[in-house]
């Protein structure tokens, strides 16, 4: 039965090849070429040379990103370290009138010591606790707190990966995102963020790779453009250095 069976899918995998034939045949008679079977050569591989060297200074980097973010509806502050960045999510929790507040567990956003110096706001820690709705406390968040793992200036991107202590909810659900980023992580090119990821293999790749490029933006068939619908409908990028 075995070899029946086998016999069978081969004739039906025989059978198949042949009618695809046909139609690429049916094809390329109708475009006036021969039936091409083999790749068509292709002497150009990825970007080219000059794009590969092309490189802005670090001031560069900042003022080019903050121009393509700013334009994009994000806004932009120039921060000299982590304690005025503390200062300033206080700043605009108080501002936003924020209740509920979740960061990344992350430990440079952990020693921001939000919960100590906002009494008035519920701050929670990305999966700090196992018997928690962690999606649903970032649905609940008034702000959302990341650190950025690259900032692209030449598209005004902030990436950020999902991870155990990272999770994508905390960027993609709560009203308002302030991603910090230190000036160390900017790139000028958008391949230099994604040749890590390749060159870091399948199995070291993160579970998933989000690109921030101001608030979220949907249109209808209308052009009507709606801000916040699909992500945050404000987002702050503190570029830290």
């Amino acid at each position: 039965m075995a070899e029946t069976h086998q016999e069978w899918l081969a004739q039906m995998e025989s059978e198949s090849r042949a009618k695809q034939e046909q139609f690429m045949k049916g094809i390329a008679g109708r475009l006036g070429h021969p039936r091409l079977t083999n790749a068509p050569p292709h002497p150009f591989r990825g970007a080219p040379d000059f794009w590969q060297s092309f490189e802005w200074s670090s001031e560069e980097q900042v003022q080019h990103f903050t121009d393509n973010f700013e334009a994009a509806g994000g806004h932009v502050h120039r921060i000299s370290d982590m304690r005025e960045v503390q200062s300033f999510i206080c700043s605009k929790a108080t501002e936003l009138s924020a209740r509920y507040m979740i960061h990344q567990n992350e430990v440079e956003l952990n020693n921001l010591q939000l919960k100590e110096n906002l009494e008035d706001v519920v701050v929670s820690q990305w999966n700090s606790e196992s018997d928690e709705d962690w999606i649903a406390r970032a649905a609940e968040a008034d702000i959302g707190i990341v650190m950025a793992d690259y900032a692209v200036s030449h598209t005004g991107s902030i990436v950020v990966v999902s991870s155990k202590d990272k999770g994508r909810s905390v960027s993609l659900l709560p009203t308002a995102l302030i991603a910090i980023i230190p000036l160390e992580r900017f790139k000028t090119r958008l391949g230099e963020v994604l040749i890590d990821f390749d060159e870091a293999g399948r199995e070291q790749l993160p579970a998933g790779i989000h690109f921030i490029s101001g608030p979220s933006r949907s249109a209808d068939i209308e052009n009507d453009l709606t801000i916040g619908v699909h992500g945050p409908g404000v987002v702050f990028a503190l570029i830290v250095g």
